[in-house]
């Protein structure tokens, strides 16, 4: 199990995180592109019940393959850029 040490220098156990330290709320679906958690999600982890994480944890895999950044654009920039000039 994993660890971390408060303050007061009391050792208790270290709350799992998915985060992968790319902070970035996709503006389509409000999730992070990262870790895939909502920004609600992000900001209160440390005070949901390990149920509650486990829950948010088995759907993140869906929600990272359904970001917007990971659908074709038809064309993609360069079609885009040759249309616009």
């Amino acid at each position: 199990m994993l660890r971390g040490r408060t303050m007061n220098n009391r050792v208790t156990p270290a709350i799992q995180s998915p985060c992968i330290k790319l902070c970035v709320l996709e503006p389509d679906s409000g999730y992070c592109m990262g870790c895939g958690r909502t920004g609600n999600e992000i900001a209160s982890w440390i005070s949901l019940s390990p149920q509650e994480r486990e829950a948010v944890t088995l759907q993140l895999d869906h929600r990272l393959a359904n970001l917007t950044r990971n659908k074709r654009r038809k064309g993609g920039r360069r079609n885009r850029l040759a249309s616009a000039g």
